[in-house]
């Protein structure tokens, strides 16, 4: 049992990786991103998120500690995309969509690593996938691997990078909410995490709420299907 900083948005993935994190180790910090982000309203959501962890799963609320939300509005200034941009979202050149924010994870994590360091945390946990995503080139394990080496090669560390969900399609991550929270996560994840690229929450959905219509909610609806179609 370590201390844990997890890299939390506010989404159903990163509240599932959070869930995952309280589950193993004996404190666990959350760490937030201000990047200018479109779907701003992810941040809202995540005061919210900590105080139903606290007080629906009370096991979980002893070991959740401190929250942290740091500006990186430099990366929305460097960032011509649809997340951070209000334009449509489509496929560019090469197949990557325009909701990718190139540098980002590798961003979040350095920073991550800088505030762990210094809170004395010693795993990160994150919410990257590359089994059920847009394509996101940081989001692949071989990406993972390479920033664990990076940041304790460059801070002389000795940090584990935790990606839970990098196996798991959609269905598979709400199992997996299931599983650790039962119901009651599940329910907590369906109605108040926010994936939306577009920062809607006036749809409401079976699978949550948002347009409907974004990659993001695509993947979250599809994942619902079928997970609640199993057998």
């Amino acid at each position: 049992m370590d201390r844990a900083l997890v890299l939390f948005s506010g989404g159903q993935d990163s509240t599932t990786c959070l869930a995952w994190a309280l589950d193993r180790f004996a404190t666990v910090e959350t760490v937030g991103f201000d990047y200018r982000q479109r779907h701003r309203v992810e941040l809202e959501v995540r005061p919210r998120l900590l105080e139903a962890i606290r007080t629906g799963f009370p096991a979980w609320g002893q070991r959740l500690s401190e929250d942290h939300l740091l500006d990186l509005g430099v990366l929305g200034q460097v960032s011509e995309t649809s997340l951070t941009r209000d334009m449509a979202i489509v496929a560019e050149q090469g197949g990557l969509p325009n909701t990718f924010v190139p540098g980002r994870n590798l961003l979040f994590l350095t920073l991550a690593a800088a505030l762990a360091y210094r809170r004395g945390a010693r795993h990160l946990v994150i919410g990257v996938c590359e089994t059920d995503y847009s394509g996101y080139p940081d989001c692949r394990a071989a990406t993972m691997s390479a920033m664990e080496q990076a940041l304790n090669l460059g801070m002389e560390a000795e940090f584990e990078i935790h990606a839970p969900l990098m196996r798991v399609d959609k269905a598979g991550t709400w199992a997996m909410a299931a599983a650790l929270g039962g119901a009651p996560l599940v329910e907590l994840i369906r109605d108040e995490t926010h994936s939306c690229y577009r920062g809607d929450r006036s749809h409401r959905h079976p699978w949550g709420v948002g347009c409907g219509d974004c990659p993001a909610c695509a993947l979250r609806a599809n994942g619902w299907k079928a997970w609640e179609g199993r057998p």
